[in-house]
């Protein structure tokens, strides 16, 4: 059958394309049309199923009208009583990201939560390893309306000490999750606008302090090989349906690496020096001379430069102490 006499109009478009697609169906050894159609229906109108429509925007809009994978992490705040309460939150990302170290939290305004934190200024955001356990204790904690004592009592977590080096010297912050992968220990920034609508608050985080678990802070300072060393941590795809809270396990994480041709450049020099130790800055001109060092052999440069600074009591790198290094390796390499 030939296409070229129906008329142009968008049905007849629509109809061409089915057409088109059932004759290269018949072209693949399909004697009749009919069963073209019954047999290849999906395939006959898989050009259509990546069109797009517009859905309805409602409130909570990241969940009810749309899919937005989230964390899930407790926000470790301090009642009235002085008790630790454990509050699950999943709209909780970063928000300053250089010179200031800030995250974002979204809750309701009349939640322990944000009570606590207008009161206190201070939180601890735990995040905690995907485990189906865990999530269903986070379910039983964010019902709304308890107490920080009749929740408390559903609790399966383990509460330690605040880590801030403070906390013993009349601190009063709330605990920490023991089994937390990491946890950021925060102080509100009352600067900041809080009550950007009704019903919310939307706080500034700064985060105050890191600690992190042994292996996984190794993995950040060596670098990562195979994935493995990246924590689980759960995604949460939100409440649906009003009755179930839906989550997804992680998979292992896979690597992409960059194009070779763009080549190393003195802002991935600098950005990978700032990583490697927290502890020693470095001078733009002193990343500038390691330009050339192969991308394989950056971390093995930068281990070896810090730690001659730290046996030297220096903190900050710059080109005289680099040249200084260099001399002493190409002393060695001579003797």
């Amino acid at each position: 059958m030939s296409t070229s006499s129906i008329p142009l109009s968008f049905d007849n478009l629509f109809k061409i394309a089915i057409l088109d697609k059932i004759l290269s169906l018949e072209t693949r050894g399909t004697n009749s049309t009919i069963i073209d159609l019954d047999t290849h229906i999906d395939e006959v109108y898989i050009d259509m199923s990546n069109d797009f429509e517009d859905i309805r925007m409602l409130d909570n809009f990241y969940q009810t009208s749309s899919f937005f994978p989230m964390p899930v992490v407790l926000i470790s705040t301090l009642s009235d009583e002085g008790q630790t309460n454990l509050g699950p939150y999943s709209l909780c990302f970063p928000h300053l990201i250089a010179d200031r170290y800030a995250m974002m939290l979204i809750c309701r305004e009349d939640s322990n939560t944000a009570m606590n934190i207008k009161r206190t200024g201070v939180c601890a955001i735990n995040f905690i390893p995907d485990d189906k356990k865990y999530m269903e204790n986070c379910v039983q904690l964010g019902w709304p309306g308890d107490t920080t004592p009749e929740k408390m009592q559903r609790s399966i977590f383990t509460l330690l000490p605040s880590m801030r080096p403070d906390n013993g010297n009349g601190g009063n912050y709330p605990e920490i999750v023991k089994e937390s992968v990491q946890v950021f220990e925060c102080t509100w920034d009352r600067t900041a606008p809080h009550q950007l609508i009704p019903g919310c608050d939307n706080f500034v985080l700064s985060v105050d302090h890191i600690f992190m678990k042994k292996k996984f802070k190794e993995s950040i300072i060596r670098g990562f090989s195979d994935g493995k060393e990246f924590p689980n941590l759960p995604i949460d795809w939100g409440f649906r349906d009003n009755i179930y809270f839906w989550f997804a396990e992680p998979k292992k994480p896979y690597r992409i690496r960059i194009p070779e041709d763009r080549g190393t450049t003195l802002n991935t020099i600098t950005y990978a020096a700032k990583r490697f130790d927290p502890e020693i800055t470095w001078d733009d001109e002193a990343c500038a001379m390691i330009m050339n060092v192969p991308r394989v052999f950056l971390n093995r440069v930068f281990k070896g430069v810090v730690e001659q600074a730290k046996a030297e009591g220096i903190t900050h790198i710059t080109p005289e102490f680099m040249a200084k290094v260099r001399n002493k390796r190409n002393e060695e390499q001579g003797n």
